[in-house]
């Protein structure tokens, strides 16, 4: 096998060279930039809310479920893979690409006939989708010095938390005012612009890479993932734990992924590359993540839940009663990117994030049928500043631990894992809570509790106005000690986190100096062709 060599050539700044046409501002590549991640995080948020209108027209409700399965499973699938093929062939290239798909999917899904059309047709529209937060921030790894890294990450975080808040508001005004198709025609427009920005503006290496994909150590990794999801999917809501189909799925997902590490370490060029994990900090950060994406995900789903049931807010905007805890994410996050890139200090941010995470989750623990707005309100702020410690910091710290080679696939496994955190927290977190919710409502209304919650454990707000009174009071108790027992449990698993941060070691940030301002033109400027033979 020949030697691996590396050449790296730098073009001149002269008349005609490729550099001397690149724009002169970095601002202009981070709209471009800001916008993918807002079609990334908003279009679930979006369809979410738009679901019984879609169902009402197509019909297949008892299909309903795949057409957020499908997304979910193809986004998942391909994040890994969209990582190494911007590692192999070019980050530009691979970010535009998966922009095309996305907004292909947007638009089919928007002219579907049928529930098989469109759950297809999100299938391909999650396909695009496992590129865009990849490359995002990869292209910002690529872009900007890890020392000036977290302020930009930070704004990132904010387009995510914006798109929560924002999500249902938007996917319920468009629905009522244009039809559902506009929630998936909406992504055409922004899609558009952000696809003519990156092509205009963003200019990165160019790779030519002779090595081939590795085809099999992708199909094993998506087999994987792929059964992984589906069992947190389906396990305890389509299909008793126990039952046939989800042992298969756990049998196909463990054997595909054992298969996938063996062959890692003989394929040539393999899709996640096993030495990124002898880096103690990207270890211990893919960790972090996906206890974050296990916390998050789960309180994002309970928590409204329990606004809604116990404490009588209204479902119509559903994003503003999560504004506490995205709030303070949001302003955390920004506020621990500027601190990182001034000092270039960062462990104390998973560290104080860990343990305000684990306490955030304690107090909303505490919850019951007479807790406040406000009081549920600071809790949620406590976890909010928790997350907003830990969410862009993960990433930072992870591509700070690897070489520029491996950028992509870094930002992508720990992409992956914290989507993982997320399915497997709420699967577990929703199997306890259903469970206490069950029992609490058998113990206090007998037969008629039991029967009320024997076909879901949560109730929308026209199924609980008719309920009998007795019952009514019933299911608010044990959505609370529901919440209780789902919220303890993330408090513990939250544990390992801090666990987790006490072990990062502080390695020194690349990078210009305190009060660094932005990135260099030159950074934008120049042009770098590897060779790989």
């Amino acid at each position: 096998m020949a030697d691996n060599t590396e050449t790296v050539a730098q073009t001149a700044e002269q008349p005609g060279a490729p550099g001397e046409k690149q724009p002169r501002s970095v601002r202009v590549v981070l709209f471009a930039l800001m916008i993918a991640m807002l079609l990334a995080m908003l279009d679930n948020m979006i369809v979410g809310t738009a679901m019984p209108t879609i169902v009402g027209e197509l019909g297949g409700l008892q299909h309903l479920s795949w057409v957020v399965t499908a997304y979910t499973l193809a986004t998942a699938a391909s994040t890994p893979i969209w990582g190494k093929l911007g590692d192999m062939y070019g980050r530009k290239g691979a970010f535009m690409t998966s922009i095309v798909i996305f907004l292909l999917g947007s638009a089919l899904s928007g002219m579907a006939q049928d529930m098989g059309q469109l759950i297809g047709f999100r299938a391909v529209q999650g396909l695009g989708a496992g590129g865009l937060m990849v490359g995002v921030m990869a292209i910002i790894g690529d872009l900007i010095p890890p020392r000036e890294r977290g302020k930009y990450q930070g704004m990132m975080a904010g387009v995510m938390a914006f798109a929560m808040i924002l999500g249902p508001l938007v996917g319920g005004t468009i629905t009522d005012h244009w039809g559902w198709r506009w929630s998936f025609y909406i992504n055409l427009p922004l899609g558009v612009v952000a696809l003519i920005a990156v092509s205009i503006v963003l200019y990165l290496p160019k790779k030519r890479v002779e090595a081939k994909i590795d085809y099999l150590g992708a199909g094993l990794l998506a087999l994987g993932i792929s059964s992984i999801v589906l069992v947190t999917t389906w396990g305890g809501s389509e299909y008793a734990w126990g039952s046939a189909r989800i042992m298969e799925l756990i049998g196909i997902g463990v054997a595909a992924l054992v298969g996938f590490v063996f062959w890692q370490t003989k394929a040539a060029a393999p899709v996640v590359p096993l030495h990124i994990f002898k880096s103690r900090n990207f270890t211990l950060m893919s960790i972090i993540g996906f206890i974050t994406g296990f916390v998050m995900f789960g309180a994002v789903l309970f928590l409204p839940l329990y606004q809604q049931s116990v404490q009588g807010a209204s479902a119509t905007n559903s994003g503003l009663l999560l504004l506490p805890m995205l709030g303070a994410m949001l302003v955390v996050s920004m506020i621990a990117g500027r601190v990182t890139t001034n000092s270039g200090r960062y462990k104390v941010f998973p560290l104080v994030g860990s343990v305000l995470m684990i306490v955030g989750l304690f107090l909303l623990a505490q919850m019951d049928t007479g807790t406040t707005r406000l009081t549920s309100g600071l809790y949620m702020a406590v976890l909010g500043a928790g997350m907003g410690c830990l969410m862009q910091i993960t990433m930072l710290v992870a591509q700070n631990s690897v070489e520029m080679k491996d950028m992509g696939v870094a930002s992508s496994s720990t992409t992956l894992f914290r989507t993982l955190g997320s399915s497997f927290g709420v699967a577990i977190m929703g199997a306890l809570f259903n469970h206490r919710v069950q029992d609490v409502m058998t113990q206090r209304a007998g037969a008629i509790g039991s029967k009320v919650t024997e076909q879901s454990a949560q109730l929308d707000a026209a199924s609980l106005a008719k309920l009998p009174a007795v019952a009514r009071e019933a299911y608010q108790h044990a959505v609370s000690a529901g919440t209780h027992s789902a919220f303890l449990l993330g408090s513990i698993v939250a544990v390992v986190a801090l666990v987790a941060a006490v072990f990062v070691k502080e390695v020194p940030l690349k990078g210009a100096g305190p009060g660094a301002d932005a990135p260099s033109d030159d950074v934008l400027s120049k042009a770098t062709v590897v060779e790989v033979v």
